[in-house]
């Protein structure tokens, strides 16, 4: 059973649900020390008083804002816990949403959230089956590590997640980003198609979605532990240096991804698939990105 995070409350109207939070995901990748290379003894960070110049233990360590260059101001744990704030004890849900209206790119990392008791059960189980027989999700607040955030809750399996959720404020207008104008054609696209075609999957179970850099990563410490030559990385292809012909690199793409699924017979034509022909767009006319004033958002 993973470590409790933190422990509080769902609240929504007057139903109330006392939960424990507990990681959904766990970290397998390979970590490091840092080390002196002459006689590989740890190097480690030490914490020093800038004024004392000499180190300090975690005991003496606070939070402190700094006002000016010559003022801080000192904030204790207790003050920033002792907050006025509703979600400062609770996970507080504020609306329900259709999935499809969140944007990915707000969703941060995930939580299980577990009943406390079997006081909770009940309203727990509630709650995840009124999500999933609306095909919604909740969005809320909460105050965790000294700050308030945004959250949402969904059905994973019998389990109510919580993700981390971004501010919009938190979250860069991609406008400047945006490519010339381009003119593609209809073959184009229904070649990029059929190649979204033929690399559909169902699950992302598989030899494609391993984690081969962490097992690169053991099996290099693995052959320097041995005293024997790691793995060589073979030589990437030289690039020819000449513009690709897009529709020529599509029908290879298409080839590619049917000889890889057995279909070795099928010829990759991209020119005859059934397609549904839309009318040519023309280049989309710049538009002046709108600017929203940033307002200062509390943290807690």
């Amino acid at each position: 059973m993973p470590r409790t995070i933190w422990s509080g409350a769902i609240s929504f109207g007057l139903v109330t649900v006392p939960i424990h939070v507990v990681s959904a995901t766990e970290d397998h990748s390979i970590h490091f020390h840092r080390v002196h290379l002459e006689d590989m003894a740890r190097v480690r960070t030490r914490k020093v008083c800038e004024l004392e110049d000499r180190e300090v233990a975690t005991s003496e360590i606070g939070k402190g804002y700094e006002i000016a260059r010559d003022q801080i101001i000192p904030i204790s744990d207790e003050e920033l816990r002792d907050l006025p704030l509703p979600t400062a004890k609770a996970i507080e849900i504020t609306a329900f949403m259709p999935w499809e209206s969140i944007d990915p790119i707000r969703i941060g990392d995930g939580y299980y959230l577990t009943p406390d008791g079997q006081v909770a059960a009940k309203p727990y189980k509630l709650l995840r089956q009124a999500l999933e027989r609306s095909s919604r999700v909740a969005v809320a607040r909460y105050a965790w590590s000294g700050r308030e955030r945004l959250g949402l809750l969904r059905v994973r399996g019998e389990a109510i997640v919580l993700h981390a959720m971004r501010w919009p404020d938190e979250i860069r207008d991609p406008s400047e980003l945006t490519p010339p104008p381009v003119e593609l054609s209809d073959e184009e696209i229904d070649g990029a198609l059929a190649l979204m075609d033929t690399m559909t999957r169902d699950d992302l179970e598989g030899e494609e979605f391993r984690d081969t850099y962490t097992e690169a990563v053991a099996e290099l410490i693995e052959a320097k532990r041995e005293h024997r030559e790691p793995p060589v990385a073979p030589e990437p292809a030289a690039e020819s240096g000449q513009l690709v012909d897009l529709m020529a690199a599509l029908q290879q793409s298409v080839s590619k991804a049917r000889e890889s699924r057995g279909e070795n017979g099928a010829h990759a034509d991209v020119h005859e698939m059934p397609k549904k022909r839309a009318a040519k767009k023309q280049p989309a006319k710049k538009t002046a990105a709108k600017k929203t004033a940033r307002k200062p958002r509390k943290s807690a």
